[in-house]
């Protein structure tokens, strides 16, 4: 914002031409009787590290700052969680640095998060299952994907169309 160039407008251009082709795109949330909060996590290089699995640990610590915010939230609304939540993430290293505090001498890094996501993981507040790339809901708002990936992760985000025949 505070020195835009000719590249943002392409990209601000073309997410107003998206929106003008999907003007009936929305989110729809159905009621399942249940509360569980999950989520998906995701680290691409712009977060400054010696490895992917760093990025990722990092990543997945953030994601757990959010998932608690979530859990907090819906508890003041009267909805607490009653299992752990899941933060499903595409990188075993990264889920292996979470579960296993001896990895953690490997990357000195991320000295910070460590404490933290090992307490809400032994607390059984939130757990790590891995989740294969081609499954990954976050690739969609992260990179560059085929519109057959798009308009997949599209099904499995709940967006759908309001304006198509039912």
């Amino acid at each position: 914002m505070h020195s835009p160039s000719e590249d943002h407008m392409c990209v601000v251009m073309r997410i107003l031409r998206y929106l003008k082709v999907t003007p009936g795109k929305g989110l729809m949330f159905c009621k399942y009787g249940h509360t569980d909060v999950e989520g998906y996590t995701n680290a691409d290089w712009a977060v400054v590290s010696r490895s992917s699995a760093e990025a990722e640990y990092h990543g997945m610590a953030q994601g757990v700052c959010e998932l608690l915010w979530l859990r907090r939230f819906l508890r003041d609304l009267g909805f607490g969680p009653q299992k752990p939540m899941n933060l499903y993430c595409d990188n075993k290293a990264a889920i292996a640095i979470a579960h296993n505090p001896v990895q953690h001498d490997r990357t000195k890094h991320v000295e910070v998060d460590r404490y933290f996501v090992k307490e809400k993981l032994d607390a059984e507040i939130i757990s790590f299952p891995f989740i294969s790339s081609e499954y990954q809901l976050t690739d969609v708002l992260m990179k560059a994907v085929s519109t057959m990936v798009f308009l997949n992760s599209l099904d499995k985000l709940g967006m759908c169309d309001i304006f198509a025949p039912i």
